[in-house]
Order: C-alpha cells, then structure tokens, then sequence
C-alpha cells in the first residue's frame, strides 16, 4: 500500500514538474520573441536618433556630407561615455514604442478592456490559453528605468530608497503617457494593468540599478 502511494506521489512531482518546465519554457520564449521582433528596427531608429543629437550639439562635423556625419558619430560614441548611454537609451526606448505605438494596428474602440490582463491566464471561447502580457511589461520596462538613471547618474539624487522611488515615478510618467497615445491615436487599447506592471517594471529596474552600481564600487 505504502509503495504505491510513494508511486502515485512519485508520479505526480513528476507531472507537475514537467507542467512548469513547459509553462516557464513557453513565458520565456514568447518573452524572448516579443523582445527579438523589434530589435533590428529599435537598433537603426537609435542609430538614426543620434545623428540628430549630432546635428544638434555637433554640428560642425556632422553638417559637412554623410561620410564626415558617419565619421564624426563613430568618433562620438567611442570618445564619450555619454554619447554611448544615450545611444542605449534611444534603443530601449524605441524597442518600447515599437511593442506599444509603432507596430499596433488601428483599434475601434480603445476602452474596450480598461481594466486588462493581471495574469498569465485568458479565457478565449471557453479556453483557458496563456498570455505573457503581463511578464512582458514588467520586463520591458526594466532595463528602460535602470538606462535612464544610468544615463542621468549625476542629476539622479543619491540613495537607494530615492533611486527607487525616482525609477518608479518615471516608469509610471512614461506607462501613462504610452497609454494616453493609444487611447487618443486608437492604437491598441488603454489598460491600468499594464500601467500597472510598468511600474513594477520600473521600481524593479530601479533596484536591479542600485545593485549593479554596489557591485561596480566593490570590484
């Protein structure tokens, strides 16, 4: 009697092992995808935002023909480490805007789900089917709050209480201003969870900031 219970108990761990390999295995390649699809396109738009950067602060060598542009840019990005920080932060941000306003079809109705997906479950025709919405959110948002206060290190204040707050508030800021667009321009739908789970992106993005910038003081 005892063996085959151990049996049965044996038999399910293993199911339920195998169950959350496979769930866990699915939300990381459909994360993954989610944030492959845009990168090509997030790459030249950040490439191509800099040179406008150049032309603003720059443009003595970077108004004298295409070839003295692409001169002068390599030049900037190899000589200052700010240049280099905006450079990333014009690629997050445009991954972010690709996934959210650029790469979104026309909605009719962009209240029609205001309160939206809080789990990685969705109900579709009495199916129960999986969604990483939500886990992309909080990713997505991620290394966009760690990028910006890496970039503005100096005007951040100090403290890893007020780093926090500050990647947070800037999380919530920038998840607001994403949804109003869509709400006003029609593309997709406007949803608190997701402004939610921004900002939970944010402050996480925040900490993973303060933990990074520990270990750099230690080594």
């Amino acid at each position: 009697m005892e063996n085959k219970t151990e049996i049965v108990i044996a038999n399910y761990i293993e199911t339920m092992m195998k169950e959350t390999i496979d769930l866990f295995g699915k939300i990381l390649t459909n994360t993954l995808t989610a944030l492959y699809e845009p990168f090509g396109f997030s790459l030249l738009l950040s490439f191509l935002a800099m040179f406008f950067y150049l032309y603003a602060y720059e443009s003595m060598g970077a108004g004298k023909g295409w070839k003295n542009a692409i001169v002068t840019w390599y030049q900037k990005f190899k000589e200052s480490v700010f240049f280099r920080k905006l450079f990333f932060l014009a690629f997050v941000t445009s991954l972010i805007l690709f996934r959210t306003l650029l790469n979104r079809q026309l909605w009719m109705n962009p209240l029609s789900d205001v309160m939206g997906g809080w789990g990685i479950w969705e109900t579709v025709n009495g199916e129960q089917k999986l969604t990483t919405e939500c886990i992309e959110n909080v990713i997505m948002m991620m290394p966009f709050s760690a990028v910006v206060m890496w970039t503005f290190e100096e005007k951040m204040e100090k403290g890893w209480k007020k780093i926090v707050w500050q990647s947070g508030k800037i999380a919530f800021v920038f998840s607001i201003s994403i949804e109003m667009l869509q709400l006003l321009l029609r593309l997709g739908t406007f949803q608190l969870s997701d402004i939610f789970y921004n900002t939970v992106g944010g402050v996480l993005g925040g900490l993973m900031y303060c933990a990074v910038m520990k270990v750099r003081k230690r080594l």
